[in-house]
């Protein structure tokens, strides 16, 4: 494919400014095909389809007769793999084959009434549109839609017949509930979106759908709920999705990556989940989601952090265990990412912080450790982290056995070996352990970032250096935006109605508002005195 020489630039938004800087940069045309209009001639739209496709193998290419009196020929094209082959084969080219149409008997004069009969009484397909703009054919052709060109007519007859091998609706593996729904996106968009309007069957939800990637061609589709979402909102979302200006886009995270707030930070500022349940919990707050075509991963804006700690399940069961566990990750979240850090400071220059018997004890294990306390942590973190890395990408059945057994045969040898302590070996399998109960995997790699700048402060300053670098954290979070909403939303700034669902879970009776800063429309989403009350004994209740 030709490309289009732009100019000197530096960036892509500089490209747009046509700033001049010394690299080139090239920015792909949309189809560069030449012609745009479609021939009247069916020969000349074969060879300018089979040079535009460059003779694929998978594009399939069939010659039929559209009328027999007289004779007009026609021609359908699709590629294999991406259409549903039983709909092209029943109500195509079935339809085509036997029930053509015959001019004489229907006195069909122009050609544009044989297109206008082709699309109402021959094809029984349920999406039939005509097109004369080539640019448009072949994006429908690499969409799974089948093309029909006749000879003499200026225009194709598009029909929806997207389908191929997809796979099935299964429960998310990065999500699991006890007792909330089994089944999750997949890479489809069109079945992506249809999950979501299972659970919102409302005709004010809206589904904005546009293609980003000058090459790649791929299907976004910007979700919401019109009457509920902040119209401020919707349009900076769309704005930003406007600025991209690139060849390809293959997954959300690339998305995310080019319309995020912050660049320079470990925290997600953009929240992915593969849940349809919970999407639609995210839509009637008034949030906006991106459904990307080709990943399981729907994006969230705006979001927060403290929505990272907020599971499915915490809405499927009572709301004081829902709570209680809530706290707990919270905690868990602050004992992975500075229990080592803890450990270090004390052992290092706070030794009169620990108890007298377990001061000796300590001491006592680290009589033989050749290795300050920083270096020790160091080893058994980034063995830890190896460990963890290799039983992700290992298969399935060996993967978890490998990082079990690997770190308690490695932990053991190591303290047998002299090489560190018993005490720091329990420290950072606990720290390692806790930080599996975030429910986000993306702000778990955060802890574990800090967790090494946390470890470096305290073996240098020792507990100010730990209290020096929240402080510095605090104020990076606080200055943190997600397209427009504060981060540390709803504790800074500190919102009393919002806390009903931050660091605890209220009942559903108690919540009857929306988020204040994610929506400013039809902010109240439940009637007043719906709280559950027992029987006045009045006949209400059935007696035994």
């Amino acid at each position: 494919m030709k490309r289009k020489k732009i100019g000197k630039t530096g960036s892509i938004s500089s490209l747009i400014s046509k700033k001049k800087s010394e690299t080139i940069y090239y920015v792909d045309d949309k189809l560069n095909i030449g012609d745009t209009c479609v021939y009247e001639s069916l020969e000349s739209n074969i060879r300018k389809m089979n040079e535009v496709m460059g003779r694929s193998h998978d594009l399939i290419m069939r010659e039929l007769l559209v009328s027999q009196k007289p004779p007009i020929k026609g021609v359908v094209f699709y590629i294999a793999g991406l259409v549903d082959e039983k709909l092209v084969g029943d109500f195509i080219l079935k339809a085509l084959i036997e029930d053509h149409i015959n001019l004489e008997e229907q006195t069909l004069t122009s050609m544009e009434a044989i297109l206008t009969s082709i699309k109402n009484q021959v094809l029984t397909i349920a999406s039939v549109s005509s097109i004369k703009d080539w640019n448009r054919i072949i994006n429908a052709l690499l969409s799974g839609k089948t093309i029909l060109f006749i000879d003499g007519v200026n225009q194709a007859i598009i029909g929806g017949t997207k389908g191929g091998e997809r796979r099935s609706i299964e429960e998310p593996t990065s999500e699991i509930t006890i007792r909330g729904p089994k089944e999750g996106f997949t890479e489809a968009i069109q079945t992506n979106i249809s999950l979501i309007r299972r659970r919102i069957k409302s005709p004010h939800l809206r589904v904005d759908m546009m293609q980003l990637g000058t090459i790649s061609q791929t299907n976004v589709a910007v979700v919401y709920v019109d009457g509920i979402v902040n119209e401020k909102l919707l349009q900076e979302v769309n704005e930003r999705l406007g600025r991209i200006e690139i060849d390809e886009i293959t997954s959300s995270a690339n998305v995310e990556e080019l319309i995020q707030d912050s660049t320079f930070t470990v925290f997600p500022t953009i929240f992915n989940t593969e849940r349809p349940d919970i999407v639609a919990n995210t839509l009637l707050e008034g949030r906006v989601t991106l459904v990307i075509d080709g990943t399981p991963f729907v994006l969230i804006v705006p979001t927060g952090f403290s929505q990272f700690f907020k599971a499915a399940e915490d809405y499927y069961q009572r709301y004081d265990l829902s709570t209680l566990v809530r706290i707990l990750r919270y905690l868990a979240f602050s004992a992975a990412m500075l229990g080592p850090s803890i450990y270090i400071a004390l052992i290092t220059f706070h030794q009169d912080l620990i108890p007298t018997t377990l001061v000796i004890s300590l001491a006592a294990q680290r009589e033989g450790i050749p290795f300050p306390a920083l270096i020790e942590a160091l080893i058994m973190e980034i063995t830890f982290e190896v460990l963890r890395e290799a039983g992700v990408r290992m298969p399935r059945a060996i993967g978890q056995a490998v990082s079990i057994v690997g770190a308690l045969v490695i932990g053991q040898a190591a303290v047998q070996a002299g090489i560190v302590s018993a005490a720091m070996v329990i420290v950072v399998a606990g720290t390692a352990i806790a930080s599996f109960t975030t429910p986000a995997y993306s702000l778990a790699v955060a802890g574990r970032i800090l967790r090494f700048v946390m470890m470096i402060l305290a073996a240098t300053m020792g507990l100010y250096g730990i209290m020096l670098g929240l402080i510095i954290l605090v104020a990076h979070l606080s200055s943190l935006r997600s397209f427009g909403v504060p981060y540390l939303a709803p504790f800074a700034p500190l919102i009393l109605e919002d806390q009903k669902d931050g660091l605890f879970r209220f009942p559903l009776w108690a919540r009857r508002k929306r988020p204040r800063l994610v929506s400013q429309n039809r902010t109240v989403r439940m009637k007043e005195g719906l709280r559950p009350s027992p029987s006045n004994g009045k006949g209400d209740s059935n007696e035994i």
